[in-house]
């Protein structure tokens, strides 16, 4: 917390000065104002329940008395410690003296003591914490503090009624916040306590009311858009419960923090405003929006039926059913023909200590599935988010989330990150080309607790991360390797084979497409050409990766994929299905079937992929994606999306 602010009260020697004390803070007294002329010693007297507090002691009494020098290095503070029974209940008077110890002045004051305690869950451990000294301020960390809210952005009220009634569901997405108050009753006739927060909060969170003697949960609106300060009903006693929401996620130009005021005001008469006596606010932090890498448990498949991927979508079921996750098949008179389920959206989740539930980021893509994650994903405790440019021809291919993946927790240089790292591609820093719309960058930087790593995807006809890089688990030291699309690999793969015999081999046998023998392939210079630029970016965002994830070369994987570059724009596309774009449920992959050679009645790309994965303990099993995906310019991972369990790791435990 911030240093204590200490109200200073001005006392008279003219007439008694009322005083209100607040249980647990201390004022200041005035004794030097008012001392009357030729004044050189003071002394405070006071009843019982006044505790006097001098600062400042290298100033020395005069002896053997009570008696302080009127000296300005002095500081005499007063609190109490329990609310007043009645007003003016408790008396203090400071006594000046010449220097020949004559008493010439007197100052008189009366003192109130009430209670005005605002708490919330700065412990995060989801209760409320009555007398935490730490309701100011919010830090990072296992041993940090500070209250968390959620936004609510699943589907169960639109809260848009100044009163409405409320369900136990809704409440649990809220924060609690507790006001109490106790003092006199005659003490809260005649002063104010008022809930409060700026024009920078109110569209940012919401405070609601809960209303006494109703039968049911019924919640006032207190503090919203319109409305920046709310009066708390006050009359002696009285425990007031308020509930907080969040409107807004972490963005550009907004950290996350909010904070909510109570101040207490007096009014000397009905003929002047009412005045500040004391203050105190509570710091929130709105929960970041967090994605979920491929090593976290699968819970739930998505995919489209389309009018050409029966076989996909059968060879696909048998493998969620293997994994024991729920399949969710979007038909097509819902998704239009847009099979692409991972360029639509990408599944998170934000979480508090009172609450979790999964949140969907929609793609700013807006094509036939755009309606998909609002009409059938957002509900009760299933959030929706989405970030879109003012300008929608800002939007390229890049702002699809094939483009958008987490690597697992790393440890790099020291640093933790125990959440992993977001990655995204996007063009070369000296070259203009296509980048992930700033809008979404801005909000992925903004969460604070996946610190993101921009590649260079521009390179690519389609602009996707997920088109040369992969996440599976390992039992490794860091848990996970990195997968990485390798020209090179299948290039010493087709050449071993030629070697071996086998250049008449064939490529895409059984498919309506031209079959390329080895030969021809290895014989191809432009295609070679190609695979060397391609090899060339790959290995850029290779060298990126290992420095930001601090990976060593035994940690990555080189899965053997070609590419082709394609006029008039010169970027590249697989050349046969990708088999790194694949879907992860747990240990059972579901990686493109690339149609190489048959050699010994074996496909020998397959025969490869299997000899790099499964020492690993992974399951691979080859989907036919070649019509319905491959030849649109995508592969499994394109059509398929993974909802997974959030994190066990909690993410205010970290420090960005």
């Amino acid at each position: 917390d911030a240093l204590p602010i200490y109200r200073t009260v001005r006392l008279s020697c003219e007439s008694p000065t009322d005083i209100v004390c607040v249980v647990g803070f201390t004022s200041v007294l005035d004794v030097y104002r008012c001392a009357p002329p030729g004044a050189v010693f003071f002394d405070v007297q006071s009843t019982a329940g006044v505790k006097i507090t001098y600062t400042n002691q290298t100033v020395q009494t005069h002896a053997s008395t009570s008696q302080w020098p009127l000296d300005s290095r002095v500081q005499v503070l007063v609190s109490m410690g329990r609310p007043s029974d009645d007003v003016n209940s408790d008396k203090l008077k400071v006594k000046y003296y010449n220097k020949k110890k004559d008493t010439i002045g007197v100052a008189r004051a009366y003192l109130t003591c009430v209670v005005i305690s605002f708490e919330v869950d700065t412990s995060r451990n989801g209760v409320v914490n009555r007398n935490a000294p730490q309701q100011g301020s919010w830090i990072w960390g296992r041993d940090g503090h500070g209250a968390i809210v959620l936004v609510n952005c699943d589907r169960e009220s639109t809260k848009s009624e100044p009163h409405l009634f409320c369900s136990c569901a809704e409440l649990a997405d809220m924060s609690r916040m507790i006001l109490t108050t106790l003092g006199p009753k005659a003490f809260f006739q005649t002063h104010k306590v008022v809930l409060h927060f700026t024009s920078a909060e109110a569209d940012k969170v919401r405070v609601y009311h809960v209303e006494e003697n109703s039968p049911r949960i019924r919640l006032l609106r207190a503090l919203w858009e319109q409305q920046f300060s709310y009066e708390v009903v006050c009359a002696g006693t009285r425990e007031n419960t308020f509930y907080v929401e969040g409107l807004e996620f972490p963005d550009l130009g907004f950290s996350g923090l909010v904070s909510i005021g109570v101040t207490l005001l007096n009014s000397a008469s009905r003929d002047v405003p009412f005045i500040p006596l004391f203050t105190r606010d509570v710091i929130f932090r709105i929960a970041p929006w967090i994605m979920t890498p491929n090593t976290l448990k699968p819970l739930e498949v998505f995919v489209c039926s389309t009018s050409d991927n029966a076989i996909f979508l059968k060879q696909l079921q048998d493998l969620v059913r293997r994994a024991n996750c729920k399949l969710t098949i979007c038909p097509v008179v819902e998704n239009r023909e847009d099979r692409w389920m991972q360029d639509e959206m990408e599944f998170g989740y934000i979480e508090a200590p009172y609450k979790s539930f999964p949140v969907v980021l929609d793609s700013p893509r807006n094509r036939a599935l755009d309606i998909f994650p609002y009409k059938k994903l957002w509900g009760p405790d299933f959030g929706y988010v989405t970030r879109e440019p003012d300008n929608p021809r800002e939007v390229n291919s890049l702002d699809s989330f094939g483009n958008l993946e987490v690597s697992p927790p790393v440890k790099v240089k020291g640093k933790e990150y125990p959440l992993g790292r977001i990655v995204f591609g996007g063009s070369l820093p000296t070259y203009s080309g296509r980048r992930m719309t700033k809008v979404v960058r801005d909000f992925l930087y903004a969460q604070q607790v996946q610190a993101p790593i921009e590649l260079y995807a521009d390179w690519l006809a389609v602009g996707h991360v997920d088109e040369f890089l992969s996440f599976v688990p390992a039992p490794t030291k860091k848990g996970f390797c990195l997968l990485l699309a390798s020209p090179s690999t299948c290039y010493e793969l087709f050449q071993e084979k030629q070697k071996e015999g086998h250049g008449k081999a064939v490529m895409f046998e059984g498919l309506d497409a031209e079959q390329i023998p080895i030969d021809e392939i290895l014989a191809d210079q432009k295609l070679m050409a190609d695979n060397k630029y391609v090899q060339a970016c790959i290995d850029w965002n290779r060298d990126i990766l290992k420095q930001e994830l601090e990976l060593e070369e035994q940690d990555i994987i080189d899965l053997p994929v070609l590419f082709e570059i394609l006029k008039p724009e010169m970027r590249a596309v697989a050349f046969f299905p990708d088999v790194v774009n694949m879907i992860v449920l747990g240990k059972l992959l579901g990686v493109p079937k690339p149609f190489g050679p048959i050699i010994n009645g074996k496909c020998c790309l397959e025969t490869k992929v299997r000899s790099l994965l499964e020492p690993l303990g992974l399951d691979c099993t080859f989907i036919n994606d070649f019509t319905a995906y491959h030849k649109k310019l995508g592969e499994v991972h394109c059509g398929t999306n993974v909802r997974r369990e959030p994190f066990a790791f909690k993410w205010w435990n970290m420090v960005p």
